[in-house]
């Protein structure tokens, strides 16, 4: 995949909400053996209540069990500051 493909994906499961696009991006980054990344797409794709599956959730359970507990909640607060940059996006859009 392109980084323009990787680009607009990014900007259709963050700014436009789209939870196919986020399950793209976490299937692209366990193609590539991610491991951050692919826990911040994880935590973006169940947040948009995508459809995952099995190896989905073993692939991101294996690496949060590699990580130190530290490092697994800086991880997850980076999502949600991501997700806070979409909801902040999404605010800034509402007319009013």
């Amino acid at each position: 995949m392109s980084r323009a493909q990787t680009s607009e994906l990014v900007k259709r499961a963050y700014a436009a909400g789209d939870a196919d696009a986020a399950v793209a991006l976490l299937d692209q980054s366990i193609a590539l053996g991610h491991r951050r990344i692919a826990l911040i797409r994880y935590l973006q794709a169940q947040y948009l209540e995508a459809a995952l599956d099995a190896r989905h959730h073993e692939y991101v359970r294996g690496i949060a069990a590699r990580m130190s507990p530290d490092t697994l909640a800086r991880v997850v607060g980076e999502a949600r500051v991501r997700r806070g940059r979409q909801s902040a996006d999404e605010h800034d859009e509402c007319p009013g």
